[in-house]
């Protein structure tokens, strides 16, 4: 995988063989990217990554120069990579290994952005207690957004704050805020770059 962007734009970065993960392809992280772009300004952004797996997510965002950054995931050798890496890069990143559902009952933080990306094999159910921890903790700052990546066959429009969803070949980024200001994303529920 590489840094698409950023002051490391163009650098690769190899996790090690058999950590349990799907990275996010090139292509969804890219276009991903440019629409946080059009609403954010990266630079210190105050970010969570949630189930992390190799820090992909996290390593953009360190790039773009937001700070800081944590990284969660339950897996002991994605959150070493993750140490790692951001170690090498001097990247402000913290990454923790904890179940993602007990971190988001214990935080006491908030964050700008909430990215997460568990696993497509989950329920419905889970994905959707995610999001809703996420605001019922307050985890989320009143201007930010949360992320929640999954598969077309995962349904998340229905939840409360939904504002808009992207698809990006088999990649669904469904987009939530406080105010779910639809006239962002007029095409709130149009497939964007889908491939065949």
């Amino acid at each position: 995988m590489r840094i698409i962007s950023g002051k490391y734009k163009g650098r690769r970065i190899s996790p090690p063989k058999g950590l349990p993960v799907r990275p996010t392809t090139d292509m969804s992280k890219e276009a991903l990217f440019n629409v946080l772009n059009n609403h954010f300004s990266f630079d210190g952004l105050k970010v969570l990554d949630l189930f992390a797996g190799t820090g992909n997510i996290s390593y953009e965002f360190a790039s773009r120069g937001s700070s800081p950054i944590t990284s969660v995931d339950g897996d002991f050798g994605c959150v070493k990579f993750i140490k790692q890496t951001a170690a090498e890069f001097d990247f402000p990143i913290a990454a923790t290994k904890s179940d993602v559902f007990k971190f988001l009952e214990k935080c006491n933080a908030s964050f700008d952005i909430v990215f997460a990306d568990p696993p497509y094999g989950l329920d419905q159910a889970t994905f959707e207690k995610v999001v809703l921890l996420v605001f019922e903790k307050n985890i989320l700052n009143e201007e930010g957004m949360m992320i929640i990546e999954h598969s077309k066959y995962t349904k998340l429009n229905h939840l409360a704050n939904f504002s808009f969803q992207k698809s990006y070949g088999g990649s669904i980024f469904s987009f939530f805020e406080f105010e779910s200001e639809q006239e962002i994303e007029g095409d709130s529920l149009e497939n964007d770059g889908e491939e065949e």
